[in-house]
Order: C-alpha cells, then structure tokens, then sequence
C-alpha cells in the first residue's frame, strides 16, 4: 500500500513537472511569435543605401533564389536558422546585394556593380519568407526580390501567402522590391506511373509530383489529350496564354498600382528550349511587353555582362544545402576561391581535411564534396587504430554516398571501407596495390517516396545508425541495430590504419553533383582481446545537458511552426 502511495506521488510530481516544462515552452513560444509579430508591423531599421561611386565590377553578378523560408524547415522551406548562415557566409564572402534598377543599369547602360554582387530573391510569396527572412536582411543590409503569384492576391481563402497591403509595405522600408512567378502555378498534360491520362491539375491538387510519370507547366505547352495529340489550335493556345498574362496584368495594376519588373517563369529552364516554338513566341512576347527582367533559367548562379536581361540565370538553393553546398556551388558557377565556413574550430582541429569542405555543428560534421568529387576528412593521430568499435549516425540525403573508413592506410591506400548509397549498405575492403573488393552489399528497408523504379526524390533524408566492430581479422556490422555482417573475414594485411569519412553524390541526382554527407555522434572505442571496451578513442556527441536543451529546442520550433501555420 505504502509503495502505492509512492508510486502515485511520483506520478504525480512527474506528471507536475512535465506541465511545467509546456508552460514555459508555450510562453517562450508566444513571446517569441509576438517579437516577430511586431517587428513585421513595425518598420524599426531601413536599408541604407551603398555608395555606388566605389563600383568597379563589370564582369558580372551571381542570383540565388529561395523556394521560402519556415523556423525549422521541411523539404521545400529552408530553416531560418540555416538561411542565416547562408547569407552570413555570403557576406562574409564580401558579397553585396544589388537592386532590380542595378541590374537594368548593369546591362542598358554598362554601370558597374560591387565586386561581389548578388541577386537575392525568394519566390512564391509566402508570409513566412517575409517574417522571418526580413530581420535576416536587416543584420547584413540586404535587399531581396519577393515574388508572388497573382491570382493568390486578394484571395482571403490563401492566408499564408502575402496580400496586397502586406507587400506594399514590405516595399517602403527598402529591404524588398517586388517580382512576379506568374498568375498560377498549375500542371498541364500529367500523366501517372502507369501512363494513365490525368490531365490538368492545380499545384494544391499536384503536391505528390513524384507520383508523374511527366507533366507541364500551364504556359510551357499546347494542353493535349490522352495521346499527346494537341487538344487545341494555334489560336486556342495563344488565347489561353494571353489570358493568363492578361489576368495577370490586370490583378497586378488592380491590386499594387503596377506590375513588378521581375519575372521568374515556372518551369525555369523550359522556355525556349525543346518546347513548340508557338508557344515560345507567345510568351517571349508577353514577357517582353510587361516585365523588365526575366531570370528564365536556374542552372547556373553567374550571369555575365553579354547576358540577356530575358534570359538571365539563378541557382535555387535547396533546404537541404549546408552553407558550404551552396559556397561549393557559386564557386564551382564563378570560378571564384571560396572561403568555406568551419563551425567548431576546437572539434575541427582533431580532423585533417583531404579534399571538400568539413562544418562542425554540434554533434554533427558536415562533409561536403567537391562538384563531380569526392569530400575526404581524416581523424588525426588515428593512424595505428586496431581494435575498435565505431558508432556514428549518416544523416545525409538517401541519394548519395557517405561512407566511413577504418584501418585506412593512407600510405598505402589500403582500407576498409563501408558505405551508404542510395538506401544500399556496401562493404568494401583495398589491400596494398590491389582494387577494391566488395565483401557485402544489401539494399536497406524499403522508404516512404521510393518510386515503383525503387528510386527516391533527391530531397529525402533518413538517419541510419552505424555500428562497426573490427577485432584481428574479423568484421562486424549493424546497421539501425540489425546484424548485417558478424565476425567476418577481412584480409590479414589489413591490420592497422586511421578513421576517415567521405562524401560523394550519386548519379541518380543528375540536377546537383555536390553532396553534403552528414555525420553524427560519432563514437570511437578501443577493444581488448576478450571484446571488452578499454578507452574511448573519439566522441563529437552531445553530453546529456547538451542533449536536453537540443531537445527543447525542436520543441519550440515546433510549436512555432504549427501556430504560423494556423494564423
């Protein structure tokens, strides 16, 4: 009876003490959703123009463009945290924003720019780009475009996309110019992995786009039928595109007095480029009649000074990029030597990097390859491990490679190597002056957005926890607790050798030749004979404190995250 009383005592405080820690989380939350609140409402800072008299760069300028921005971040929405380091390495960088007139003045007049200059914009123009991008801008002085789509204007039933009356303001503190990604985002032509017609769809109605076997943008194509026979006529097609531009027009002078300069078609990259040269015509000349600058194409971040102010280029920078993706990217695009961001210098000088760019992030290092390259860290004073178990988290994306080396003799070039790609575990060993040999690969269990192909969208990231055992000429591995290899043969010369990790992207992202593998609670033991543990060798995990407050923080985030989107 007594050890009942006890028990529910203890549930009780318990129970207490978790109230607790939710009050405090919703308070902070509600603070915080009011300092944002009120400094969307209040324009406290104004940009302060450049002096435009110390341009000298005639070469040219790079444009990034972000799909949106959210607290935490999702596979379409960058994190705020993570756009913050973005642009702070782009400053950093000495990259200056550049106006949409600098860019007219640039190409019709042949005025300089800043040595660095940068093109920032954010498409789709949502409410949450806005607030929690604009205190970004503010820090560094930046100006970006924010684009909408017209038919969201004025429609009371789209409350996370910015409204007239929000974008005008947005306007006055200097910070923002508006563009345009056209009057809507819908899909024409779809057809399904099964090669059934489905038509015409609106982007609300097309979320799972990796369920298409191929589909169109609204303005990009004839609309056809179920034989991808033209189901309209030269005069139909324009008409239709007409009114598409015509409606645009018409809502934008409505609604804001103008039309925005900007104009970033969707698709990027399709106009003028393997579609009818119809219906390139028709929208080349509506294009041409109503904007001053069209970025058409998202390949490439560099446009130079014999660039087409219609046929201008950007990057998209995707959610998923670490700060030195996207670095590793504008300098693979301009030639320039970018200076990539370390994080943590005390965890990096335990590293020795032999090719790409490392970040130390808490408990993470983010291994980042050179475009078409692989990324190569090397744990210093590693060189004469043996025994040892390893542990460490592979938290990349599921297309690509992230491998982890033991016994790696750099002398040599003789290792054991185990590897993640594309949702396959693979073990490989190199003896001295020999190939590589593969001793085991397995597909990994089935992940939700595998295509009937069994391939994955490049954005679908998945934590796989790694562990390694390597005693005298035995291998083992598990791999998310799952026994794959135990006590294996390796080859005998394999005695000795440090801890490496590597990165690499995969062939089945053929839009993005760089990677970020990422790696995490990295662990390294020494073990006896007898398969005891003898000393902790290398450890980058969080301590429990640390663990606790990373724990409360995604609980804040989150929280945040379900209130915007309720408002």
């Amino acid at each position: 009876m007594r050890n009942k009383k006890r028990s529910t005592a203890l549930d009780y405080h318990v129970k207490n003490f978790n109230k607790k820690i939710k009050t405090v989380v919703q308070s902070v939350v509600l603070f915080v959703l009011a300092v944002l609140v009120f400094l969307a409402v209040f324009d406290i800072k104004k940009y302060e123009e450049p002096d435009k008299a110390q341009w000298d760069n005639r070469q040219g300028f790079i444009a990034v463009s972000y799909f949106g921005v959210g607290l935490s971040g999702t596979p379409r929405l960058i994190a705020k945290n993570q756009l913050r380091q973005h642009l702070k390495a782009l400053h950093n960088q000495g990259y200056r924003t550049i106006s949409q007139q600098d860019i007219l003045n640039f190409y019709n007049s042949r005025q300089a720019l800043p040595e660095k200059a940068l093109f920032l914009s954010f498409e789709d123009g949502r409410n949450d780009s806005s607030l929690f991008a604009q205190p970004i801008l503010e820090k560094y002085n930046y100006k970006a475009t924010i684009l909408s789509y017209a038919n969201k204007l004025g429609n009371t039933r789209e409350s996370k996309f910015l409204q007239p009356k929000e974008l005008l303001k947005m306007i006055k503190n200097g910070y923002w110019e508006l563009g345009s990604n056209g009057y809507r985002l819908t899909y024409i032509n779809i057809f399904d992995k099964n090669n059934a017609f489905i038509g015409v769809k609106d982007e609300a109605e097309f979320q799972d786009k990796d369920s298409a076997a191929s589909y169109n943008h609204y303005l990009m194509d004839f609309i056809r039928d179920e034989d991808k026979v033209p189901s309209e006529n030269r005069t139909e097609m324009e008409a239709r595109v007409n009114g598409d531009y015509a409606m645009m027009r018409d809502i934008y002078t409505q609604k804001l007095g103008f039309v925005p300069p900007v104009y970033m078609i969707m698709h990027a990259n399709s106009l003028n480029d393997g579609m009818p040269r119809l219906v390139a015509d028709v929208n080349n000349r509506n294009i041409q009649d109503m904007f001053k600058i069209h970025f058409n194409r998202d390949k490439n971040a560099f446009n130079d000074s014999e660039q087409n102010l219609y046929d201008l280029t950007r990057v998209q920078a995707a959610p998923y990029w670490y700060t030195n993706h996207l670095l590793m990217k504008i300098g693979k695009d301009t030639g320039e030597l970018m200076k990539f961001v370390v994080g943590n210098r005390k965890n990096a000088g335990k590293w020795a990097l032999m090719d790409g760019a490392a970040e130390f992030i808490d408990n993470k290092i983010v291994l980042t390859s050179p475009s078409s390259d692989n990324g190569l860290l090397y744990l210093k004073d590693s060189d004469a491990y043996t025994d040892m178990k390893l542990s460490a988290k592979l938290s990349g994306n599921v297309v690509g490679k992230q491998s982890v080396y033991v016994r790696y003799d750099t002398r040599q070039d003789s290792f054991l190597r185990v590897s993640l790609l594309n949702n396959e575990i693979i073990v490989e060993q190199k003896t001295p002056g020999n190939q590589v040999e593969t001793l085991f690969s397995q597909e990994l269990n089935a992940l939700e957005g595998q295509t009937e192909e069994g391939t994955y969208p490049i954005n679908i990231q998945q934590t796989r926890n790694l562990e390694m055992v390597v005693k005298g000429n035995q291998f083992t591995l598990r791999v998310d607790k799952a026994v794959w290899m135990e006590n294996s043969p390796i080859a005998d010369s394999l005695t000795a050798g440090g801890v490496a990790l590597e990165s690499a992207y995969s062939e089945m992202n053929p839009k993005d030749d760089i990677y970020d593998g990422v790696f995490a609670d990295i662990k390294i033991e020494s073990i006896d004979q007898a398969g005891g543990k003898e000393a902790l060798l290398y450890n980058n995990g969080y301590n429990a404190f640390q663990w606790t407050v990373s724990k409360v923080r995604e609980m804040i985030n989150s929280t945040i995250n379900r209130a915007i989107e309720l408002f």
